[in-house]
């Protein structure tokens, strides 16, 4: 009897148990391609700053809740918002050396990942293709994995992702959010990402809701409620740091006034992509491909998994605003990302391909994929410090002649040169990583490599003695001109 056609359910991803050879193998593989990615050498500028942190909390044996770091803001309330990652890095840095900060990357990242690839299982990705998508997503989360909060922000990201999905697959663990609010907002100040996790499946599971009152929808109201007041207990905890609400408050502040300032405006990874740079890690083809995906599935099967558009959508949006929000975009995607492509491949088996041949196929795919990210010459793999990016030599210098008094610095080289000599006060840096000090002396700094007034401004009001400067940082600019120019 003529009718309207039927559309077809897709397939079902052909599924195998964890206890498979198969998947344990390409596991595997997939697990050393995403460690390879993060061993590319230490250049980070931030680093040495946040070792110093670490050695301050232990020395003094409480968390500073005065700035200690450059000496025109010394003194001074301040707040430190990452202050239990330097804790936890510093021990690892003063027993273990390179080796420690290497596991401390290794550890967070495998974890993190492991975390995310049992979140894609829970989604219904149980084949090994969400071991490729892993991979991918690895590559491109490579570039924010320097030793930086952000690391073990990864982790309770992942964290936070499993236990919303398990809450979704029927077995609720949603108590435990709160612990990870208290830990994040302690770590770092991108804690209101947790917030968005929770609200997208809040959101979902009210607009599961809305229908006949089924035992589903009751299920989900009830889901929803529950989630409103964790929420509300998470913020709770997250007051529950030594800086109080100010520490909170700081990503606002970045988003309202501070981005808007000059100085904040030459950061580079504060800037858009880089797209000429994120091809070699697939970034292009992960932003395209998502969407594709989800398009595909939809189409499908005429089911919209809501929390994936949601988070697709809010993601996606950070990533296009600065390059600082794309390993957050990567640890977000892969599951997702994961769960879709284990069903569009399932699509198009024809062939019957044996568990083996797939494990073997997703082996290769996954090292073929990462090979243009790890050859690149500028991240060059190994354990160690990238040679010339930090000052070293200088700092000796410095050190073997004496060298005192009121120091003007680029903030690139601040976190080396307050490792090595804090806490002398006659030593520290002017400007530090988080460009400390007052906003006008940051509106002035923020010209002085290019503007002669600026310089002598800043001069004017300080009466430098001496300058550390990194020549590689100032190429295309006159600073080291009106230096030259100065016979004070």
């Amino acid at each position: 009897m003529p009718g309207k056609p039927v559309r077809a359910p897709a397939p079902a991803p052909v599924g195998l148990p964890l206890s498979h050879p198969a998947v344990w193998g390409a596991a595997i593989v997939a697990a050393l391609a995403i460690a390879l990615s993060v061993s590319d050498t230490l250049g980070d500028t931030d680093l040495f700053q946040h070792l110093t942190a670490g050695k301050a909390i232990w020395r003094l044996h409480r968390i500073p809740l005065e700035h200690l770091w450059t000496w025109p803001s010394y003194g001074k309330p301040d707040v430190l918002p990452s202050w239990l990652f330097a804790a936890l890095i510093w021990p690892l840095w003063a027993n273990a050396g390179v080796w420690g900060l290497f596991a401390w990357r290794w550890l967070t990242t495998l974890g993190a990942f492991g975390l995310l690839w049992a979140t894609a299982r829970r989604l219904g990705g149980r084949g090994v293709a969400p071991l490729l998508a892993l991979v991918v997503c690895a590559l491109v989360y490579r570039q924010r994995t320097q030793m930086r909060p952000e690391t073990l922000v990864a982790v309770l990201l992942a964290l936070e992702l499993w236990v919303l999905e398990s809450g979704r697959a029927g077995k609720d663990r949603s108590g435990w959010l709160v612990g990870v609010a208290l830990l994040w907002a302690n770590v770092h100040i991108s804690y209101y990402l947790g917030f968005v996790l929770v609200g997208a499946f809040a959101l979902d599971a009210w607009a599961s809701s809305r229908g006949a009152r089924r035992p589903e929808a009751l299920a989900a109201g009830a889901r929803a409620k529950k989630l409103l007041w964790v929420s509300l207990a998470s913020l709770v905890a997250s007051l529950v740091n030594p800086f109080g609400w100010r520490a909170l408050a700081q990503p606002f502040e970045y988003f309202f006034v501070w981005r808007h300032e000059e100085i904040y405006r030459q950061i580079r990874e504060l800037r858009p992509i880089e797209w000429g740079y994120n091809w070699r890690n697939g970034l292009p083809l992960l932003l395209a491909g998502w969407p594709l995906l989800q398009g595909w599935r939809w189409g499908r099967t005429r089911r919209l998994d809501r929390v994936e558009l949601m988070l697709c959508g809010f993601f996606t949006a950070l990533v296009l605003i600065g390059g600082r929000f794309v390993g957050f975009y990567a640890l977000v995607a892969a599951p997702y990302v994961g769960r879709d492509l284990e069903a569009w491949l399932a699509a198009r088996r024809r062939l019957g391909l044996s568990p083996a041949v797939r494990a073997l196929a997703t082996g290769v795919a996954c090292v073929l994929v990462g090979l243009p990210e790890w050859t690149y010459p500028l991240r060059p793999i190994g354990v160690r410090f990238e040679p010339g990016a930090y000052p070293i030599a200088a700092c000796d210098f410095i050190a073997a002649h004496g060298v005192r008094g009121r120091g003007f610095n680029q903030w690139e080289v601040a976190g080396y040169q307050l490792y090595r000599f804090w806490p002398e006060r006659d030593r520290l840096p002017f400007i530090d990583i988080h460009q400390s000090g007052s906003r006008d002396d940051r509106y002035v700094y923020a010209f002085v490599h290019r503007n002669a007034r600026a310089w002598h401004e800043l001069d004017r009001r300080y009466h430098f003695d001496y300058a550390l400067l990194d020549r590689s940082l100032i190429r295309g600019n006159r600073l080291l001109d009106f230096l030259d120019a100065d016979t004070s």
